[in-house]
């Protein structure tokens, strides 16, 4: 296996991981490891050290035609049936509840594995995976991504230049974070609207895209989950996103690359949709289901020390001078305190989803835009605070 990471970097990245993001290993923890093989440098030493500290490493290698480890791979959507599909076996669901945290490596050996599916079945798998979805979000959790020579070729990059944007993010201690993110998440956390201006590159309109975020929680983003990490974001009340948008910088989503997104919003649906690339995918992701129709995220870059903008989401989201929003599902702890005991948390939720206000789907998919010199962002407004950009980050004018 060619593995261009040294040892020093994959102890440090692996320490982060475990010691920072899940807040340490405990003699009792059962911590699940996921990704592929070609993953297998990190996931090496992430065992190690969970062994070490009295912690089970369960060790979930996936499938190379498995996106993210899904229920079911590519072969199931290609070969398989509605009725197979919901035949999820039992100790898969087991094992999600046994864990006590996760780790998951992105990173593909293959990519284009995971392409020509019958899309009526890719759908209903991603709907059966809702199930050990939310069984994880439920438990401390982190995600990373390893470079690999597939997915260097989806950024037309060499495998050398890749791990080294790669490695050099993901071996920075993340705790400057907390510093940087700070005014934008106060001022963020006492605002009750959200107001964000685009410049269609076609027509030259300007756009805007309006939502209320009053009374709901805000979360820095520091390495807890996503590492490397870098963005404060919140959850909408999803009835009152309402306006036009234009997302400029390409994502890789679905087998493919998506770019030039416009999205309607009324009445918190969405009723209109376009890409300039990889239409055919985002009507895929936006048919899925009635939640795809309607947003659950809108959140702003922070992280200036990201070397390329990549197309990989977990890093073209964190890319410092961004906002990105997300179709699909909204994230419960915006609308629930943590501390919320588990059934009163979930009748809240209920009675949240029900009115509309959060927003439930099998997709949760972030799309991003751009609005350093050259980019399709023309302004974003806290209230009536206009945000500024300095050294590559928002921040407060003064």
């Amino acid at each position: 296996m060619n593995n261009l990471i040294n040892q020093q970097d994959l102890n440090t990245w692996a320490t982060y991981l475990l010691d920072y993001s899940l807040g340490g290993v405990q003699p009792g923890d059962i911590i699940m490891i996921k990704g592929e093989n070609i993953c297998w440098p990190l996931i090496s030493v992430l065992q190690d050290k969970i062994f070490e500290a009295g912690g089970i490493a369960d060790v979930n290698i996936v499938a190379p035609d498995n996106d993210r480890g899904k229920v079911w791979g590519a072969s199931m959507a290609k070969y398989g049936s509605v009725e197979q599909i919901r035949k999820v076996p039992q100790w898969h669901i087991d094992r999600y509840e046994a864990m006590t945290k996760y780790i998951e490596i992105l990173g593909a050996e293959n990519p284009s594995l995971f392409t020509g599916v019958k899309e009526d079945l890719a759908q209903e798998i991603m709907k059966v995976d809702e199930q050990v979805k939310n069984i994880r979000l439920a438990k401390p959790w982190v995600l990373t991504l390893f470079p690999t020579q597939g997915f260097a070729d989806l950024e037309g990059m060499t495998l050398e230049e890749y791990t080294k944007v790669i490695v050099n993010a993901s071996t920075v201690d993340p705790r400057y974070l907390e510093d940087v993110e700070e005014d934008i998440y106060n001022l963020m956390d006492k605002s009750d609207t959200i107001r964000i201006q685009t410049e269609h590159p076609g027509t030259g309109k300007l756009l805007e895209l309006k939502m209320s975020i009053a009374n709901k929680n805000i979360v820095k983003c520091t390495g807890k989950r996503n590492f490397p990490d870098g963005e404060v974001f919140t959850s909408p009340d999803a009835n009152t996103v309402e306006g036009e948008i234009f997302v400029d910088l390409p994502v890789y989503q679905g087998g493919g690359d998506i770019q030039g997104i416009y999205l309607k919003f009324e009445n918190g649906m969405i009723t209109q949709y376009s890409a300039q690339q990889g239409g055919n995918i985002l009507q895929k992701i936006i048919e899925t289901d009635r939640g795809s129709h309607r947003l659950g995220e809108v959140a702003l870059g922070m992280n200036n020390g990201i070397e390329k903008v990549l197309k990989h989401p977990l890093f073209v989201e964190k890319v410092g001078g961004t906002l990105h929003i997300a179709i699909g599902a909204s994230y419960p702890e915006c609308f629930v305190d943590d501390h919320t005991e588990g059934e009163k948390r979930n009748t809240i939720i209920d009675e949240l989803f029900n009115a509309g206000i959060l927003n439930k789907s099998a997709q949760h998919v972030d799309i991003v835009t751009d609005f350093r010199p050259g980019g399709s962002g023309r302004a974003v407004y806290l209230d009536d605070v206009k945000l500024e950009i300095e050294n590559n980050i928002w921040v407060i004018p003064k």
